[in-house]
């Protein structure tokens, strides 16, 4: 597992994340075709991308953004969706920086990718080469092992009960007709996606009650504010966002004004648990910080399609507390961010 780093990583490492994301997250070899979306701000994550994914032998089409429309793109433009069924890509990567409003464009481009074309795909909204550097130069199979093993865990659990010494103190409660998705950072079938850096397991909760003190935040919010001075508290009553407190009276409004946008945009959506035990700090991008050990919640957006959730959302904002404390059915699973007893759980996996 390598250590975090806080300065500009050297070109090698983000090389050495891009090789982990194409050969063993991705499994591409000499048969693929490969279609990686970048845009001119992560130009050379991109282009890195696509001269690992080149060198295994694979056909390789890179392309912006930019190409497809001005940004914010908030619909699959049809010049893209007439190029990604010319060229039938059998694996995807989505590399790009979040703009407000863009993910109503992922929603809907995830299932045309993964069910419509059936590629595989590795989704990377907001990555940095310090993301590239640390969260994709880690061990997947252990990552892999440790996700599945709490998988099967969580899979059977009726409550789940999170604390953190900032202020969380939340019951969440499951139903076995919403199903958990288990993202282990291996997707080496048709049809399979997750986003990278990976390591999580997550579903749609059927009840959510109590307070959640985040760090940081989801969607374009990551990158405006990234780990924020104070934590931002949330609360849920019957599932749904009541109340927000900081002391910014701008980023309350802003997160109510986002979230009430849409129908459904003040419901919890997705809980889960950060299984990437390869990182050690926060880093303000939630495309990484949402895998640490740990729990996280989103309002929004469920992902129908993989939890089982009858209903959905056209914004999707994660919040993350840190340093957890998570009772299973009244089991201790992690204590202060980190797993009780990680070497059965890796022995058991």
């Amino acid at each position: 597992m390598h250590q975090p780093t806080t300065t500009t990583p050297p070109l090698a490492w983000v090389r050495e994340g891009a090789r982990t994301a194409v050969r063993t997250c991705l499994n591409i070899g000499p048969a693929d075709r490969v279609f990686i979306l970048t845009d001119d701000a992560t130009l050379t994550i991109g282009t890195l991308l696509a001269e690992e994914a080149a060198a295994t032998g694979a056909a390789v089409v890179l392309r912006r953004l930019e190409e497809y429309g001005p940004r914010p793109l908030t619909a699959l433009p049809p010049r893209l969706r007439e190029d990604l069924l010319t060229f039938r890509p059998t694996a995807t990567f989505y590399a790009a920086s979040a703009r407000p409003g863009e993910i109503a464009f992922r929603i809907e481009l995830l299932p045309f990718l993964t069910r419509e074309i059936g590629a595989r795909h590795g989704h990377m909204p907001g990555i940095t080469p310090r993301l590239m550097a640390e969260g994709l130069r880690t061990d997947y199979q252990t990552v892999a092992r440790l996700t599945w093993r709490v998988t099967g865990i969580v899979r059977q659990a009726r409550q789940i009960a999170v604390t953190s010494p900032a202020g969380t103190v939340l019951v969440a409660r499951f139903s076995p007709a919403r199903r958990w998705v288990p993202c282990p950072g291996l997707y080496h079938q048709p049809g399979q996606w997750g986003n990278l850096p990976e390591g999580e397991t997550f579903t749609a909760p059927e009840a959510v009650e109590g307070l959640v003190a985040a760090s940081v935040l989801g969607d374009f919010f990551s990158e405006k504010y990234g780990v924020l001075p104070e934590p931002v508290l949330f609360e849920i009553v019957d599932s749904r966002l009541v109340d927000i407190q900081t002391a910014s009276a701008t980023l309350r409004q802003e997160l109510w004004d986002y979230l009430t946008r849409s129908e459904n945009g003040t419901r919890v959506g997705e809980f889960a648990i950060g299984t990437n035990i390869g990182l050690r700090e926060l880093t303000g991008n939630l495309l990484q910080d949402e895998k640490l050990p740990g729990v996280h919640l989103a309002f929004g957006n469920p992902y129908p399609h993989e939890t089982g959730a009858d209903w959905t959302a056209r914004v999707h904002v994660d919040v993350i507390p840190t340093r957890c404390t998570v009772y299973v059915d009244g089991r201790p699973l992690l204590r202060d961010g980190q797993f009780v007893d990680l070497d059965r759980l890796l022995a058991d996996g």
